[in-house]
């Protein structure tokens, strides 16, 4: 098995940093072009998705933006196998070519005025191809980050995947921010909606090229199996609690963060501009704060210690935010209170993603990672936007959001509690005995 050293060299150091970029770069691709969607959901609705209203429209995008992640288990299982029977780079230079087909599908499809229901048929299939690229990515993305370093700086190394997912949503939510502002109404509505996703299809053959030549510890050929039931029936604890964690990361980015402009304008009237902007500098806050988070997990006897912290300050903070946001505070306000939120609620990728995988044996990482995280989304995160929006327009009441994500969070603190974990003398003992 590939051990990394204490103090790599500079060659070494070299290698970490290549494989960073091409997983930054590359996550951050697929996350960007998966999310993107959302921060155009209004004006897809109203070209794809043609109804009595403006409201059925942005239900049916939203629902459309849902439809993504039902593909997601589906990816995490084949191309998970994949990385962990072919190895890491192979995986995930599966699901950055299907994410790149996805998005020159959104970016170059004629409306329904111009092919008729063709349309809405094709973006929802493009979407499907986004749910199975992204689905199998994050599992070789942070297995990679993870096993290229020592058991104490694999928090901080992980983090990292988190990270390229807030550069993703900051890149998402600027571009959208920057069209808004300089295009008008009539352009926005002809084209300019499609710069984004122009943008990201771009970038893919960028990521690829990184990841193809980023170095990489050899799979041992004993811990290759083929695809097959064994995942499930050997880990059932720990998927079932994985699955249950990944409620409050997952609810909490795309409620604060990839719903909240469609929130703040549509339910709370704030200036499109300002509603992008703000989540552009959630993303930004993610970049920045989760490897800081990471790093002092790691400096933690337990990986859970910071997930505990993070979890207690969401449950006692989402209320309070949402009922400031719906008093209608100022701009500056509410730009402090969403930041402040996601600061605590979205910043634990790397001890969490850390925890889940040192629960599996190497050859199922990637796997399990993938199930987990792709099943805890389909489940709590990627409809989310869809349940919010229709729970306000059930009952009226603008703080659902907030009951929404308390939920979420006291449930993945109930599973945290109950989840295994594997201690850094077990962790020792198990690589000694792994092959090499």
């Amino acid at each position: 098995m590939f051990r990394a050293v204490e103090k790599p060299t500079s060659s070494s150091d070299a290698g970490l940093v290549r494989i960073i970029a091409a997983i930054v770069i590359g996550n951050g691709f697929v996350a960007y072009d998966f999310t993107v969607y959302s921060f155009s959901a209004a004006l897809i609705g109203k070209l794809f998705f043609p109804a009595t209203n403006s409201a059925s429209s942005l239900l049916l995008s939203l629902a459309t933006f849902g439809a993504g992640f039902v593909m997601r288990p589906l990816g995490a299982i084949l191309i998970g196998h994949i990385a962990d029977s072919r190895g890491r780079r192979a995986g995930m230079t599966v699901s950055l070519a299907l994410m790149t087909i996805g998005t020159w599908m959104i970016a170059c499809l004629p409306g329904y005025a111009t092919i008729g229901p063709a349309a809405t048929v094709l973006i929802v299939l493009a979407r499907l191809i986004q749910g199975l690229a992204s689905g199998g990515e994050i599992g070789p993305a942070t297995a990679s980050l993870m096993e290229s370093v020592a058991y104490r700086h694999r928090c901080f190394m992980a983090s990292w995947r988190g990270a390229s997912q807030g550069a993703a949503a900051f890149a998402a939510a600027l571009i959208g921010a920057g069209t808004t502002a300089l295009l008008s109404p009539a352009a926005l509505h002809a084209w300019g909606w499609r710069v984004p996703f122009v943008f990201g299809g771009l970038i893919g053959p960028v990521g690829w090229y990184l990841r193809r030549r980023m170095t990489e510890a050899a799979m041992p050929v004993a811990a290759r199996e083929r695809l097959s039931g064994r995942l499930f029936a050997e880990h059932t604890r720990p998927l079932i609690l994985g699955i249950l964690m990944m409620a409050a990361p997952s609810v909490s980015i795309y409620v604060t963060v990839f719903y909240m402009p469609s929130y703040l304008v549509g339910t709370l009237h704030r200036a499109a501009a300002m509603s992008l902007l703000i989540a552009s500098l959630s993303g930004l806050l993610i970049v920045l704060v989760t490897p800081l988070v990471g790093r002092i997990a790691d400096r933690q006897a337990s990986r859970k210690t910071t997930q505990y912290v993070s979890l207690s300050v969401a449950i006692a903070g989402a209320v309070p935010a949402f009922w400031a946001l719906t008093r209608g505070v100022g701009d500056v306000a509410t730009l402090v209170i969403i930041m402040a939120y996601v600061a605590f609620a979205v910043n634990n990728a790397g001890a969490g993603s850390v925890l889940i995988m040192e629960a599996f044996p190497r050859h199922r990482r990637a796997a399990g990672l993938s199930v987990i995280y792709s099943f805890g989304v389909v489940i709590f995160g990627g409809f989310a936007p869809l349940i919010v929006t229709w729970l306000i327009a059930r009952t009226g009441n603008s703080l659902m959001p907030a009951w929404y994500l308390l939920a979420a969070n006291l449930l993945s603190l109930a599973a945290l509690r109950l989840f295994p974990e594997r201690r850094a003398d077990a962790q020792s003992a198990t690589a000694a005995r792994e092959p090499r």
